[in-house]
């Protein structure tokens, strides 16, 4: 069974870029067995998608989030990781990692999500 966790800061200045890391465990992410995926809660907008990275490193971003996102990923540390730019008040919110099943066409997993507070 695959296992998540989120790691990062919890405080990030407006202006500023969040990143946070995805460990996983449980699979190795050049597998194809998953979709690697960002999303985030709050109380304003809900659950929101925010962007994937396949086992061969390919990306996809949602368009509302696509200017300011990008998704990467370290195969020596079986690791992902997200990076949101020019971060405002607005983008305050638990962020979670999760796993697409290919085979179950659903997601798999979910790590147990991370407080981002963007303020000065």
């Amino acid at each position: 069974q695959v296992q998540l966790q989120e790691s990062g800061p919890g405080l990030v200045k407006p202006s500023q870029t969040l990143s946070l890391t995805c460990t996983v465990s449980g699979s190795s992410i050049t597998t194809n067995a998953y979709v690697y995926n960002w999303a985030r809660q709050s109380p304003e907008k809900g659950l929101e998608w925010i962007g994937y990275i396949t086992y061969s490193g390919t990306t996809y971003y949602s368009p509302a989030l696509k200017s300011r996102t990008s998704i990467s990923r370290d195969t020596s540390k079986n690791q992902f990781t997200l990076q949101l730019s020019s971060v405002t008040p607005e983008d305050t919110a638990v962020y979670y990692c999760a796993v697409w099943g290919a085979t179950i066409n659903a997601f798999a997993s979910w790590g147990q999500g991370t407080q981002v507070t963007v303020s000065s």
